[in-house]
């Protein structure tokens, strides 16, 4: 019984190593349960006046391809679409998952900057994005012909990123 003035020292030193640690972890490397693993069944349609929406079998043709979630909402969102207009010239199809977001306001979003979507699905509900183990937009995954998730980036994507992340995971996607 002697010891029991410990005991809030021990909770205190036991919360300040976990803060600690915390502040050396890298919130945009968050690894993703579905590296490796088939894209999640879904289909998803197109927005009010769209041709086309996006389903899982449009990312299992045998070529490599983008998904980015995004959202018209999301600054980050704004801030990273140079960077996909830049993708689209590589000749990589990239999908789009519109994130919790109605027809106008991505319309509105994509008019004045370029749309470099094949095609983009409407995930109104946001349940799809759940599947995919999204929590916040912006996030891109590349994904192989066969359907597989070989990547996730978490954040905007930026101007290095390409180079030093998304242009080698395509490359490996291409030869998995």
């Amino acid at each position: 019984m002697r010891f029991k003035f410990l005991v809030p020292l021990l909770v205190f030193v036991a919360v300040a190593m976990a803060l600690f640690v915390g502040l050396f972890l890298k919130p945009a490397e968050v690894p993703s349960v579905l590296v490796g693993k088939s894209v999640p069944e879904f289909s998803l349609p197109p927005f009010e006046g769209a041709q086309k929406g996006l389903s899982s079998a449009d990312l299992k043709t045998g070529q490599v391809s983008i998904v980015n979630v995004f959202a018209s909402w999301c600054v980050p969102c704004r801030v990273e679409h140079p960077q996909l207009m830049a993708l689209e010239k590589t000749g990589v199809p990239i999908y789009a998952i519109a994130y919790k977001d109605r027809a106008e306001a991505v319309r509105n979003f994509l008019t004045p900057l370029g749309n470099p979507f094949r095609s983009i699905g409407d995930d109104r509900s946001g349940r799809v994005g759940i599947d995919w183990g999204v929590y916040g937009v912006p996030e891109t995954f590349i994904v192989a012909g066969d359907g597989r998730i070989v990547y996730r980036h978490v954040g905007p994507i930026m101007e290095q990123d390409i180079a030093d992340k998304i242009m080698p995971a395509i490359e490996k996607a291409k030869t998995s």
